[in-house]
């Protein structure tokens, strides 16, 4: 991005709100919900592609129906915080596609884990022949989501507008 500030306006996130809904909206459509004509609706959007701000376009996939009833989450202590056992931990747990969130923690356990299984026995099987098998690894609590509260991928963006400059000078005007 450089250092030269980019002001992202009202428009400019309301696009980006409604591309985080649905991706798949029509220029037509996105350019009629905020208020613009298609030309320059299609030319905001290339521009906060070439910002960089999209990471990537999904399509999400409900779990239920393809039999994955188990949202688990996996606490993972190592026996020594040092860098060579991170990164073997980090790239074991990289090949794992049930593994749908990893993240390095602060606090009790080193890395906290969201996996997706059918089943208990599934699950069994992962922790036992995949996770304890990762050298480094001294614990493992496993926590069962019971009820999924609220789950959504969008982030939250300040209706009032935000400067760009670089991630750490990053300014916004929240409600």
């Amino acid at each position: 991005m450089g250092s030269n500030p980019r002001r992202l306006d009202r428009i400019d996130i309301g696009i980006l709100n409604q591309l985080q809904q649905n991706a798949r909206i029509t220029n037509a459509e996105l350019a009629h919900s905020v208020n613009l004509s298609p030309t320059p609706c299609f030319n905001r959007v290339r521009a906060l592609e070439k910002l960089g701000l999209f990471k990537q376009q999904v399509t999400l996939l409900d779990p239920e129906p393809l039999g994955l009833r188990i949202n688990v989450f996996i606490q993972v202590s190592l026996e020594k915080q040092v860098e060579d056992a991170l990164r073997r931990f980090e790239e074991a747990i990289s090949q794992r596609p049930e593994v749908m969130e990893c993240y390095l923690m602060s606090g009790d356990a080193d890395y906290l884990l969201r996996v997706v299984m059918p089943d208990m026995r599934t699950l069994e099987r992962f922790i036992i022949e995949r996770l304890t098998t990762i050298p480094g690894v001294s614990n493992i609590r496993s926590s069962f989501a019971l009820k999924q509260v609220r789950y959504k991928t969008a982030l939250p963006l300040p209706a009032g507008g935000l400067t760009l400059a670089d991630p750490e000078q990053t300014t916004a005007e929240w409600d």
